[in-house]
């Protein structure tokens, strides 16, 4: 009985998130996915409680390569990028600012969290010219499975399978499978198997 009340739930928002999706496509064709995007994630972000996690989910499952019908995604988590990839029973807490990831299944990420795609997103060499001009690079983020992001975290690279990354951790290169790190720049202290 359970199981169907959430797909009813489901359906009920996704009726509720297509006049916000018609006009995200339309708001696309005028000034570009990049730059309509954020502004309907941040808008989608306020909506507060159970109601808030299931028209998030309803939109991003229209407008994302992939999301899980049974993902939640928590009040103020703002994705920057269409291009995410949200896969099976993954958790996102509140407050989260994501960019151009791909989490696998289960990947759990605490609240307050920064995901930033390998932090060259601008590009610093031309003295003469403001920094917001310079290009950059937005390579994808991985999240591996049962993956597991602490409160307040900032991810710069790909997260292992099964990996722990301590709380207020600055993650700046790739974290293996099974790891566990820490700090900043966060370290592995030791693996889980």
């Amino acid at each position: 009985m359970k199981e169907m009340i959430k797909k009813i739930m489901n359906v009920l928002f996704l009726l509720f998130a297509l006049p916000l999706f018609i006009l995200y496509q339309i708001e696309s064709l005028l000034i570009g996915k990049e730059k309509s995007f954020p502004g309907i994630s941040q808008f989608l972000s306020l909506f507060a409680g159970l109601s808030g996690v299931y028209l998030r989910r309803a939109f991003y499952n229209l407008s994302f390569k992939k999301c899980s019908w049974d993902c939640y995604i928590g009040f103020g988590t703002i994705f920057s990028h269409p291009a995410a990839e949200i896969a099976r029973h993954v958790y996102i807490g509140t407050n989260c600012t994501i960019g151009d990831v791909s989490m696998a299944d289960y990947a759990t990420i605490g609240s307050n969290v920064d995901i930033m795609n390998r932090g060259k997103q601008h590009y610093s060499d031309d003295v003469n010219a403001p920094i917001q001009e310079q290009a950059g690079e937005y390579p994808k983020i991985f999240i591996g499975e049962d993956a597991w992001i602490g409160n307040s975290a900032v991810v710069m690279a790909n997260i292992g399978k099964k990996a722990i990354i301590g709380a207020a951790s600055v993650v700046v290169k790739d974290i293996e499978d099974y790891a566990i790190a820490v700090g900043n720049p966060a370290q592995v202290i030791r693996k889980r198997a």
